[in-house]
């Protein structure tokens, strides 16, 4: 039986190389809109990060997706990205 290829994907806080199931995707939209990507479909341009709480406050604290989509994302979409990777990490860790 052949061993099935886990896709990895590098988080763009930490640039570390991970399995793409233990990442968020990010994506900007043609219309400019930033919105998480769960099941990692939607169109447009995506980035990944890692599901950890800290790895999502550096970014917020670093502004790091305002400069990988060329844009200013609010405090109110980082906070919602917080509270979903902490649930994510809480889920995970069961």
């Amino acid at each position: 039986m052949a061993k099935r290829k886990i896709p990895m994907r590098k988080c763009v806080v930490s640039n570390e190389m991970k399995p793409k199931k233990e990442m968020l995707r990010i994506v900007k939209d043609k219309e400019g809109n930033v919105q998480m990507d769960p099941s990692g479909k939607l169109p447009g341009r995506g980035a990944y990060v890692s599901i950890e709480p800290e790895v999502v406050q550096k970014a917020w604290d670093n502004k790091t997706l305002d400069k990988v989509f060329g844009t200013t994302l609010d405090d109110e979409f980082y906070q919602q990205l917080l509270d979903y990777v902490a649930h994510q990490k809480a889920r995970m860790s069961l």
